[in-house]
């Protein structure tokens, strides 16, 4: 940027992107001066150099905004975890298996364990049997990410969404809208 800039001459941008040309840095600093801008170099690697004239306060903080919107409209992929055991008895399997649906429907991948203890350590098939019934439970809402794996005393399996976390917003949002839409009197 202006003095900073150590070449002979660079390839100069008006302030409204119209080409100057080629030009001594010299009178490309003494351009920026007069019309009260900076001269920032756009393209170091180029030959020669390309630079441009402009505020580049106001450059680096309508990039700073741009960056901050990116940043806002950003979904965060969020993995849920749910933990269960070989024996797990039939509605405490539907109240997990309620939880696996509310995250996928939220757009949140899901991570099921199943911990083993003791002498269950040696029949994994229980615990494989378990995570394909979740997972043909849930199979409308989410797709299996990865395959159950014996990890020590846990068996892992990761449920993602059918949906993508930025679309499960949108459709809340529009069904609130719904809801709240004109009441009758």
């Amino acid at each position: 940027m202006n003095d900073r800039i150590r070449v002979p001459e660079v390839r100069l941008v008006g302030p409204n992107g119209e080409q100057v040309g080629i030009v001594p840095i010299a009178k490309a600093l003494e351009l920026a001066r007069e019309s009260d801008l900076d001269l920032v170099e756009v393209a170091p690697t180029a030959r020669p150099p390309v630079a441009k004239l402009m505020d580049y306060g106001k450059f680096k903080y309508e990039s700073a905004m741009k960056a901050r919107e990116a940043r806002k409209n950003q979904a965060h992929t969020v993995i849920k975890e749910i933990k269960l055991r070989p024996k797990i008895d039939p509605h405490d399997y539907e109240t997990k298996k309620g939880h696996v649906v509310r995250f996928l429907k939220a757009g949140d991948k899901v991570k099921v364990t199943i911990m083993f203890r003791g002498r269950e350590q040696s029949r994994p098939e229980l615990g494989r049997r378990l995570l394909q019934r979740l997972a043909d439970d849930v199979e409308e809402l989410g797709f299996v990410e990865s395959r159950p794996k014996q990890d020590g005393r846990n068996m892992i399996m990761v449920i993602g969404p059918h949906k993508k976390k930025a679309e499960a917003k949108a459709e809340r949002a529009a069904r609130a809208q719904q809801d709240s839409g004109p009441a009758s009197v």
